[in-house]
This record gives C-alpha cells, sequence and structure tokens, in this order.
C-alpha cells in the first residue's frame, strides 16, 4: 500500500512504479471534478478510471476487500473518508466472491485493519496484497467525489 498526496506528485515521482506514475499523472493532468460518474477509458483494460459520488458510511457497514487482475489508485477529488487497510495474511474468510464479473473478492473481518483518513487531494494505492475497506465515514457520513484508477496486473 502506498498513501500520498497528489500535489506531491512531483517530488514522489521517482519512487513510484511506472505503471503507478502514469495512473498518478492521470488524475493529475485531467479535470475529473465536473466528469460524469462512471466509466473513463484511458488504456482499454491495462488503464481505466471509474469516477464514483457517493456518502460514506460507518465502517461497521462497509466490507473489506481485495483484487487480483488490478491495483487500485484511489483518490479522493472532493470530502473526506477514512479507509481501512490490511495486510492480506493467509486468506480471510470470503463472504461474496465476485472476481469473475468484477475482479472483487469481498471479506467478513480483517486481522490487524488500521484506518487513514483520507482529504481531498490524498490518494492510496492498494495492491491484490492488500485488503482495504473504502467508503467508511471519517467523523460523520461525508458527500465524496473518488476516482478510482485500474491498473492491471
Amino acid at each position: 500500500m502506498i498513501f500520498g498526496r497528489l500535489d506531491n506528485l512531483a517530488a514522489e515521482a521517482e519512487t513510484l512504479p511506472a505503471n503507478i506514475l502514469e495512473a498518478l499523472q492521470f488524475l493529475a493532468d485531467t479535470d475529473l471534478a465536473s466528469a460524469d460518474t462512471g466509466r473513463v477509458d484511458i488504456d482499454e483494460e491495462r488503464l481505466f478510471a471509474q469516477v464514483q459520488d457517493y456518502t460514506t458510511q460507518p465502517a461497521s457497514e462497509k466490507r473489506p476487500e481485495a483484487h487480483e487482475r488490478y491495483i487500485d489508485v484511489q483518490y479522493v477529488l472532493s470530502g473526506r473518508e477514512k479507509m481501512g487497510f490490511a495486510p492480506m495474511v493467509g486468506k480471510p474468510p470470503v463472504v461474496e466472491d465476485l472476481l469473475e464479473e468484477n475482479d472483487v473478492l469481498f471479506f467478513g473481518e480483517v486481522q490487524d485493519e488500521s484506518y487513514l483518513t483520507f482529504s481531498a487531494g490524498s490518494y492510496a494505492v492498494f495492491y491484490p496484497w492488500d485488503v482495504h475497506r473504502p467508503g467508511c465515514s471519517a467523523e460523520q457520513d461525508e458527500e465524496v467525489r473518488k476516482i478510482v484508477v485500474k491498473v492491471r496486473l
């Protein structure tokens, strides 16, 4: 897992893998504030974005998840949210398997979960070995616009 801020991209660029830097550069160079929700094609199935608008919810109402075919670059454009994350230790119990349809596994509880608070401009990179729980309320439920760039492994 990588956590950063898009306004620090110039300083962080040398430390990032090329495919992650490409995703972050798309976020930095594209006006997504007024984009329609849904998919934005960047490079077919290798790299694409999902524009999401939603209201955060208590962590107890959100499920931890992980992916196998894509890395998630989750960027909060506006609003605030908490995201839980934990290393994939063994294989937590799967409560819903949508790998075939949507490249996502949902889990019950996971061990050693920690939370970070994301404000506008914050991003995280979640690899397949990172369980994450996005969309959680920070102090209260809040409207969020998030862009998730999917990077094919």
